[in-house]
């Protein structure tokens, strides 16, 4: 039986401080020595199209790492699968223009939408998140619980990668 091909995609924005989370932590899996040839990880940043881009490749799963702003507090993780995603056929027409009109910087789930609609979202989607403490101003660097929690981020998604 083959092992199904992975996507780790960093995402988040470099100058908002801890939404660094995402692309910090994919610069530090993606060096892992011996990282099975089924797993790709890619630093994707903000450019959802680039994400949209890579799923054409036909992944099975996809992990979108990033900087949540769940309850818990700053620098806890959390692993969920992503268990719906919008259809773009079901918007409104003004909304679905207003969608599609620039996707070279957009959210995570706006660009799971439509890898959907391209008929190239993997079977599963995870996010593994790691709680922001400050993420509201535009500065370069990440907090020190964010810097921390990366070496558990990078244990915790091996441990469930079993690697």
């Amino acid at each position: 039986m083959q092992q199904p091909s992975i996507l780790i995609a960093g995402v988040g924005n470099e100058l908002k401080q801890d939404d660094a989370f995402g692309v910090e932590f994919a610069k530090v899996f993606g060096k892992l020595e011996q990282l099975p040839k089924r797993i790709k990880v890619l630093e994707v940043g903000i450019g959802g199209i680039h994400l949209v881009q890579e799923l054409h490749y036909k992944y099975d799963i996809l992990v979108l790492v990033d900087a949540v702003d769940w309850e818990g507090v700053p620098g806890e993780l959390f692993f969920k699968e992503v268990e719906s995603i919008t259809d773009i056929e079901k918007l409104p027409v003004f909304e679905k223009r207003t969608f599609l009109a620039d996707m070279h910087y957009t959210s995570p789930m706006r660009a799971l939408m439509l890898a959907k609609a391209l008929g190239v979202l993997p079977k599963q989607v995870f996010i593994f998140g790691c709680k922001a403490k400050e993420h509201d101003d535009f500065a370069i660097g990440m907090s020190d619980v964010m810097h921390e929690a990366i070496p558990k981020a990078v244990i915790k998604l091996r441990e469930w990668l079993k690697i």
